[in-house]
């Protein structure tokens, strides 16, 4: 293995900075008894304590989480059932369109995604709200799912569905003992991939989120928008504990899967 020079440790350490001293900026001015962004007066939890009592961002929260969980669950498996089909696909034509199509919603910009999916529910009659939110993020998820999903079963080799075959297994069994398991890790990343996602956008959900519901990212830019305030960096350093605990337990799942995999192989 090759040693790092000191410029690409150099540019490392750069990039990182650039990424990170914002959020720990923002983190440490959220214990600032100043209630400013500049000039450290004294550590205080008070705008960590007006956070957990205000019961109509404790909902906020549960709203986003719910979403989040129940959009990153169906799109993952409808996604895992996409990508199955795909790479079931003889004709590389097909498959190449099907890809093609499944990443338009990738591609596209958010407040595209987003005025189409407004014009649709209103077109469809589809009241704004929690429903409205939910579909749009299951939809933008599916083809993150399907891109972390199918490089798995393109490393899965054909034989070991023809050896189940042949010893007798039916296909529920085929997908059920043999398929799923070894794609598990892309299984788990799509998962953790769809639920950051739901969490973090603001776009889409702006364009679809209707009065009576909203989500964190929403509140967030409401927030932001009526001045400064440090509940927000308090909040926001909350949110980024959360998706660093998120990252840290994708980890310890793909490692620990990574593990039992190699241990079917070698057995």
């Amino acid at each position: 293995m090759k040693k790092l020079s000191g410029f690409s440790i150099a540019y490392l350490v750069l990039v990182f900075v650039v990424l990170y001293a914002p959020i720990f900026y923002l983190i440490f001015y959220s214990f600032n008894s100043g209630g400013m962004m500049h000039h450290f007066e004294g550590f205080t939890l008070k705008w960590y304590k007006e956070l957990f009592d205000d019961m109509r961002l404790f909902i906020i929260v549960l709203n986003t989480i719910i979403v989040a969980l129940l959009s990153a669950f169906i799109a993952t498996i409808i996604g895992v059932l996409g990508a199955i089909s795909i790479s079931m696909f003889q004709k590389k034509k097909w498959k190449n369109g099907i890809l093609s199509l499944n990443n338009v919603l990738i591609v596209s910009p958010d407040v595209i995604i987003g005025a189409s999916f407004l014009i649709l529910f209103t077109i469809i009659g589809i009241k704004l709200g929690f429903v409205s939110v939910l579909l749009s993020h299951i939809a933008f998820s599916i083809p993150i799912v399907v891109i972390m999903v199918l490089p798995k079963l393109q490393e899965m080799s054909v034989n070991l569905v023809d050896a189940a075959l042949d010893l007798g297994a039916s296909w529920k069994d085929v997908l059920t003992k043999v398929i799923l398991p070894y794609i598990s890790p892309g299984i788990y990343a799509g998962f953790f991939m769809a639920l950051t996602y739901s969490l973090d956008d603001f776009a889409v959900t702006f364009f679809v989120t209707g009065n009576g519901f909203t989500t964190l990212s929403v509140e967030i830019y409401s927030l932001a928008r009526r001045g400064v305030s440090l509940n927000i960096n308090a909040l926001s350093a909350i949110l980024f504990l959360f998706t660093l605990l998120l990252v840290v337990g994708y980890y310890f799942i793909n490692r620990r899967t990574s593990k039992g995999s190699n241990m079917g192989v070698n057995k």
